[in-house]
Parts: structure tokens; C-alpha cells; sequence
């Protein structure tokens, strides 16, 4: 398919990048208390303001970081961080406000920040990590495009599309991550097999989004679901604004949530070959999201009305788990060649 060889071949520039660094040589001589040129404040507190908007907004995923090394912690929150930024341009309060020039403007001031530029201190902390780790700028850019579909595209022909946007929201992000995580040095996986795990956990969990939204996205007019598909189920555009759960629903939501657990379980293949320190969070990610299909299924398929949701508990007994998977030692044996991404 058009959409699984494009982003494909954006896997292979990430880990090439990967292959020509060292970890070692990446992470030595940090210095976060650094003042920066021409600004008031330092390096260590633009790294701790990332901090603290990771612990206010992503509490769970934010308790998985803190048995990274200090240098990692650092790295993925204002990875993250530029990540909550870029979306909330076209989901958050000034949504309404946003224009394709706006996002032209964000992906001109990426490219300041890779080239050492940082506009403000939340940039500053991520144009220090671009410099330490071997991020392919793509990747940012790919997220900025993904917005720009939010502002013109409202409908997916198939899954080819859907793939694809999936892959510019959420799998950009998950390949931003890894080479900050690092891979385990024991691991005997190849680079491309590890990435490609990261791209499914990061399609997983925008699917996973999206059959939890679809009643949200319903009454913003937007249908994150491919158009070819229902109509093989018998449903149209109508039957989700109408938002009733009926057997052709459940039908079609049992086929999509098939789809997502798919991808799931490709991502898991990768996640026990990350550095050991690295594997808690993206394991707690990874159950907690899974686990939002079980709600959904729970709700008996009605995403129209009800928003399917992990309780408290739940995620509280899923950290333990989490954490005793991540002990598991890396394979000792190459990865097979990933399968074809689509059901």
C-alpha cells in the first residue's frame, strides 16, 4: 500500500540516523544548568518547565520516566511537550483560530529550533535534545502535516488514508521517542524491527482514540473511520450522527477493534528490546491503552453517547504489571521481518 511504503521508508532514514550514533557519545556532556545566550533563563529550567506540564497532563506516563536516566527524562518531556503543543494548535481553545499559514509559521520555527534558534524556553529544551540525539526533523514536520489534515479532511476514503494520518498524529510521535529510549545493548533485534514496533504502538493508540472519540468527532462533523468499510457493513455518515448502536455497528466496531489490538500486539514485539530503564512507561502506554478497546466493548460498542475510559484502579493495578514486564531480558535472536501493517 501507498501510505505503509511512505511512511516505511521514513522508519529506515530514523534508524539509519540511529545506527551512525552512539548512545554514549549522545547523552555525555549535558549540561541543563547552562544559561543560553540572549535569554533570562537557564537550560535546566526550560528542561523543568517541560517537567511539570509532562507531570500535570500526563500523570502515568510521566511515573513510568522517573527510572530513566536524568538525561532521558529531560529528552522525552520536551519531546513530549513540543508534541502537546503542535496538537493542541488544532484541538485546542484556539482551534477556531488556526490557519494552514499558522502551521507554515510552526514549521518555520521547527527548523529554527533544530538550527539552535529556540523562539521561547519550552523550545529551548527541545533544540538542546535535537542536538544530543539523532531525531530526524521529518518526523516533526510529518506531525505538523497531520494538523494540516485536521484543518481540510474530515473523511477517510479507506484505510490507506486513515493509515497514514494515524502515522502523522500518533506514529511520528513514538519514532520521536526512540532514540531517546535507547535499545537495550543485549538486544539481538534489529534497528528497523524495533522502530517498526514503536510506529504500531503509535498507530495502535491513535486508532485506539479514535473508536473512543467517535461521538465526539461526530458532533465536530469529522469521521475518523474508513468510509469503504462502513459501507461494506451497511452503515453510512448518517448512521454516526444518528449515534444508535445497532448490530451493524457492533459488527463493524468488533472488525476495527480487531484491528487495533493487531497493532498492539506488533508493538510488543519491539518494547522488551528497549533499554531497560525505558521499557516501564511504554509498557503502562501500551496495557493502558489497550485496555480502552475492553471499555469500549464493555459500553456494548456505544461510543456514540458514552466515552470509554480506564478507571483509577485500573490504572493503578496496570503500573506493577507494567513494571514486571519490563524486566523481561531482550531477545537473544534476531526479529523476523514485520508483516504487512494492514488487516
Amino acid at each position: 500500500m501507498y501510505s505503509e511504503q511512505k511512511v516505511y521508508d521514513v522508519v529506515l532514514r530514523q534508524a539509519a540516523l540511529v545506527k551512525d550514533h552512539k548512545m554514549s557519545e549522545i547523552v555525555v556532556g549535558v549540561k541543563p544548568d547552562m544559561v543560553i545566550p540572549g535569554a533570562t533563563y537557564s537550560l535546566k529550567e526550560a528542561y523543568d518547565q517541560c517537567r511539570e506540564v509532562c507531570a500535570e497532563n500526563s500523570k502515568t506516563f510521566y511515573l513510568g520516566t522517573l527510572l530513566m536516566t536524568p538525561e532521558r527524562q529531560r529528552a522525552i518531556s520536551a519531546i513530549s511537550v513540543w508534541c502537546r503543543r503542535t496538537d493542541e494548535l488544532v484541538d485546542g481553545h484556539n482551534a477556531s483560530h488556526i490557519t494552514p499559514a499558522a502551521l507554515d509559521r510552526w514549521e518555520l520555527r521547527l527548523e529554527d529550533l533544530f538550527a539552535g534558534r529556540p523562539y521561547d524556553m519550552l523550545d529551548a529544551a527541545l533544540s538542546d535534545t535535537v542536538s544530543r540525539f539523532p531525531v530526524d526533523i521529518q518526523l516533526f514536520k510529518d506531525m505538523i502535516e497531520g494538523m494540516r489534515m485536521d484543518l481540510k479532511k474530515s473523511r477517510y476514503e479507506n484505510f490507506d488514508e486513515l493509515y497514514l494520518y494515524c502515522y502523522y498524529v500518533a506514529g511520528t510521535v513514538a519514532l520521536m521517542t526512540v532514540p531517546v529510549m535507547g535499545i537495550a545493548p543485549e538486544s539481538k533485534a534489529t534497528t528497523e524491527s524495533v522502530y517498526n514496533a514503536a510506529l504500531a504502538l503509535g498507530i495502535a493508540n491513535q486508532l485506539t482514540n479514535i473508536l473512543r472519540d467517535v461521538g465526539e468527532d461526530a458532533r465536530r462533523g469529522r469521521i475518523y473511520l474508513p468510509l469503504d468499510e462502513l459501507a461494506e457493513a451497511g452503515l453510512t455518515d448518517e448512521d454516526i450522527f444518528n449515534g444508535k448502536v445497532t448490530d451493524k455497528w457492533r459488527n463493524f466496531m468488533k472488525i476495527q477493534i480487531k484491528r487495533a489490538r493487531m497493532f498492539f500486539r506488533q508493538a510488543e514485539q519491539g518494547v522488551t528490546e528497549l533499554s531497560q530503564a525505558s521499557r516501564w512507561p511504554i509498557w503502562a502506554s501500551l496495557l493502558l491503552y489497550r485496555q480502552i478497546l475492553d471499555e469500549i466493548e464493555a459500553n456494548d460498542y456505544n461510543n456514540f453517547t458514552k466515552k470509554a475510559y480506564v478507571s483509577k484502579a485500573k490504572k493503578l493495578l496496570s503500573l506493577p504489571m507494567a513494571y514486571g514486564k519490563s524486566l523481561i531480558s531482550p531477545s537473544t535472536h534476531a526479529q523476523p521481518e514485520p508483516q504487512s501493517m494492514t488487516l
